[in-house]
C-alpha cells in the first residue's frame, strides 16, 4: 500500500494515472495566485487504470482524516473509485448517485461529499464549441468512444427530454469492455429521453471504424477512451473515415493525441471542425477548484478568459 505524508498545507489531489506531466501541476499554482489561494498546493496520486479498490479506499481514507486534504479530482478512476468506496462518503450528490461516479471530493462541515462535476463541465465545453440548437432540424448522431465517466456525462447532458429538439438523432457508444457497456446502459434507462442508443462491443478499431462510416454528415465524433493520454494510440484505424462535416472532439489536450492528428490529417476534405480538450480541461478543474475550495468561479466572461490565458502562459513554461 502507498505510504500518505500528512499535507502540511491546504492541499487539493489529483487523482489519476500519469498527474506528474499533467499540465495543472504548473497551472494550478498560477491559478490558486491569481483566485486567492495563495497557500494551497496540488500533489497527483497515481494508480493504475482498474487499480485494487483497496488501494482507492486507502487514498479516499487519507483525504478523508487529513486535516489539510481538502478534496480531491478524480480522472480516469472515477467509476471504480466511486464503487470501492461510496459506503466512505457521508453525502453523495444526486449526479454522482445517478452515474456511479466520483469526479471531485470535498468537505462540508466534517462530512466527506462526492461530487459528480462532469455532466456540468463536459456541458458547457459542448455548448461553447457547438452553440444552441446545433441538434435541432438535423440528423446529426453522436459517437462516443469509451463508455466511462465522461461519455455518461456527456450522453447526459445531450439527451435529456429538457434539451427539445436540439438533442442527437442517434447516440452510438462503444467500449472494449461489455461491463462499461452494460453499466452505461443501466444509467441510461434512468434518464427521460426520446433518443434511440445503440451499445457497441468495440474490441478492435475496426469495430468503431465501421461506426464512423454509418453516421450521418454534421456527427458529433469524441474520443472519450483516455487513449492519446492514459494509453498511446487512438480507438480508430489509420483507414478510419470521418463523416462530412463532422465535429470532431478528443477530450485529450496532451499525449500523442493520434486521433485528432486522424481527423486533422481529413480536416479539408471532409470539412471537419476540430476540438481538443483544453477548454474541457478547464472547466473541468475550475468546477471542482470551485467546490473543494468553496469559491465562486465564473464560467464564461472577462475572468474566465483570464483564468484560461494563466493557465496557456503556466503550462508553456
Amino acid at each position: 500500500m502507498t505510504s500518505y505524508s500528512p499535507a502540511t498545507s491546504p492541499t487539493l489531489y489529483f487523482i489519476g494515472v500519469t498527474t506528474g506531466i499533467s499540465s495543472i501541476m504548473k497551472v494550478f499554482p498560477a491559478w490558486a495566485q491569481y483566485l486567492g489561494l495563495e497557500s494551497a498546493v496540488i500533489k497527483g496520486i497515481d494508480f493504475k487504470l482498474h487499480d485494487d479498490p483497496a488501494a482507492y479506499r486507502e487514498a479516499v481514507a487519507f483525504i478523508r482524516d487529513d486535516p489539510l486534504a481538502l478534496g480531491a479530482l478524480v480522472t480516469t478512476h472515477k467509476i471504480d473509485l466511486f464503487h470501492a468506496c461510496r459506503d466512505m462518503f457521508d453525502g453523495i450528490d444526486p449526479l454522482a448517485q445517478l452515474m456511479g461516479e466520483t469526479s471531485c471530493i470535498s468537505k462540508r462541515d466534517g462530512k466527506l461529499i462526492c461530487h459528480a462535476k462532469d455532466p456540468i463541465s463536459s456541458g458547457l465545453a459542448i455548448d461553447d464549441f457547438l452553440g444552441e440548437q446545433y441538434f435541432a432540424g438535423s440528423a446529426a448522431h453522436l459517437f462516443c468512444m469509451g463508455a466511462g465517466g465522461s461519455t455518461i456525462a456527456i450522453t447526459w447532458h445531450l439527451m435529456r427530454r429538457s434539451r427539445g429538439e436540439d438533442v442527437p438523432g442517434r447516440i452510438l457508444v462503444s467500449d472494449r469492455m461489455q461491463e462499461r457497456l452494460d453499466e452505461i446502459r443501466r444509467i441510461h434507462e434512468q434518464i427521460v429521453s426520446v433518443v434511440p442508443i445503440e451499445y457497441v462491443l468495440a474490441s478492435e478499431t475496426g469495430a468503431n471504424d465501421d461506426v464512423l462510416r454509418a453516421l450521418n454528415p454534421g456527427s458529433l465524433v469524441i474520443n472519450a477512451t483516455g487513449l492519446g493520454k492514459d494509453a498511446p494510440g487512438s480507438p480508430l484505424s489509420n483507414a478510419c473515415q470521418f463523416p462530412e462535416r463532422s465535429v470532431v472532439w478528443d477530450l485529450n489536450y496532451r499525449g500523442d493525441l493520434i486521433f485528432l492528428g486522424q481527423a486533422r490529417s481529413q480536416q479539408q476534405s471532409r470539412n471537419l471542425q476540430i476540438v481538443d480538450g483544453w477548454t474541457y480541461f478547464l472547466h473541468g478543474w475550475t468546477q471542482v477548484i470551485a467546490e473543494v475550495f468553496n469559491i465562486e468561479i465564473p464560467v464564461a466572461g472577462p475572468s474566465f478568459d483570464r483564468i484560461s490565458a494563466i493557465a496557456l502562459e503556466a503550462s508553456e513554461r
